[in-house]
């Protein structure tokens, strides 16, 4: 089967691999049909992580069901599913907690927790930007999709990992209705933050960004964007909530922020959010950091430790929630939605692909270039939907 494959940083290239296929009673085997590049992978494409050359990319999958194990009793072959990237197995401590995003039981590292399709560090996993994808333990993690799958494919996939991590920020950050909600990041994720935002009835959605084509989209679903470039961002939310700050604060960029010059910094969102979210206010961190890493900017950096503003933090009474998503927390609800047409995450969605196009657009989605807002990619050709 054809996969795009890492060759080293800013290196990948589309190759013939082995064919994914069942390996034990509970897989379900998937030919992929929809399938996104998540900002998160640029962190391996850039080469800031231990991301193995030989493996396959992809975490946001959604595909056909072709082969069930005889262990699987729930997915039936033909079936549309969207598969979360959380890899869990449903029956370890943590999976039945709901925290499918610490599973023990897929990560077979000593002293670690959680594993996700084709990611450092998460688990031997292969990744589905490619034609096939084998999923362990089916019936729990596949979402099955009703009969508009095909014709409401780009939006489906997203319940594979932007929606619901976009929502786990409000959670963690405690969004009620009525609230002001300030969003570091207009990326896929901070959108989808401030998608979320509004369908919890939030009153008042900020965004903090400097890229005048994602700006645009928080702004066409109702969200304030913030240009940092070009106005201080606490000021301008402080001025928008009387002085007090945002009730809620969301942080979807990442260790790898960047300040308007350029500079990485990556205490610089956490440490924005606490001067910029109220007293007694929440914090949700959803963007990526790591315990180490070698590209860092600094010695602190290198060793994954940010010089966070803790004093401040503690002094004003905020909570801070951090951590990856438990996707099946969330997907059914937000399946619910798009269903009914009361959520359409793909607005979105600037490029539709074939995978051989796959290398090109990790270029240009890594580049920021004006535009590539989020790349959904078709391992197995692209199919007419009904209009």
């Amino acid at each position: 089967m054809k996969a795009i494959v890492y060759d080293g940083p800013r290196q990948v290239s589309v190759k013939d691999v082995a064919d994914a296929k069942i390996e034990r009673p509970t897989d379900v085997l998937v030919r992929i049909t929809t399938t996104n590049i998540c900002g998160s992978d640029l962190h391996m494409y850039e080469g800031r992580t231990d991301f193995e050359t030989g493996r396959t990319f992809g975490h946001e999958n959604l595909g056909e069901v072709v082969e069930v194990g005889k262990g699987v009793d729930k997915v039936k072959v033909g079936e549309r599913v969207c598969l979360p990237f959380n890899v869990s197995c449903g029956f370890c401590k943590n999976c039945e907690r709901g925290l499918t995003n610490y599973c023990l039981t897929t990560q077979p590292e000593p002293n670690m927790a959680g594993a996700a399709y084709g990611f450092a560090d998460m688990g031997p996993w292969q990744g589905g930007q490619a034609e096939l994808l084998r999923v362990p333990y089916g019936d729990h993690n596949c979402l099955r999709l009703g009969e508009d799958a095909v014709d409401k494919e780009t939006d489906y996939v997203m319940l594979a990992d932007i929606f619901p991590t976009g929502y786990h920020a409000t959670e963690l950050a405690g969004v009620i209705p009525g609230d002001s909600v300030v969003i570091y990041g207009s990326g896929p994720v901070g959108l989808m933050a401030a998608l979320s935002a509004t369908i919890k009835g939030a009153s008042k959605v900020m965004v903090v960004d400097r890229h005048p084509d994602r700006l645009r989209l928080a702004e066409e679903i109702g969200a304030i964007p913030i240009d940092d470039s070009k106005v201080d961002p606490v000021e301008f939310v402080l001025e928008q909530t009387m002085g007090l700050g945002a009730d809620r604060g969301c942080e979807c960029v990442g260790y790898q922020a960047h300040d308007p010059q350029g500079n990485e910094d990556p205490s610089m969102t956490l440490n924005s959010l606490v001067k910029a979210v109220r007293f007694t206010g929440g914090i949700g961190a959803v963007g990526v950091f790591v315990p180490q890493d070698p590209g860092g900017v600094d010695d602190m950096a290198k060793r994954g430790e940010v010089a966070f503003d803790y004093g401040l933090h503690w002094f004003k009474g905020q909570t801070l929630g951090t951590g990856q998503c438990p996707v099946k927390k969330y997907n059914r609800r937000l399946r619910d939605l798009i269903a009914a047409d009361k959520a359409k995450p793909s607005w979105i969605v600037s490029h539709e692909l074939g995978l051989d196009e796959g290398p090109d657009a990790y270029q240009h989605f890594d580049s920021r270039d004006d535009g590539w807002t989020k790349v959904v990619l078709h391992p197995n050709g692209f199919h007419k939907k009904a209009s």
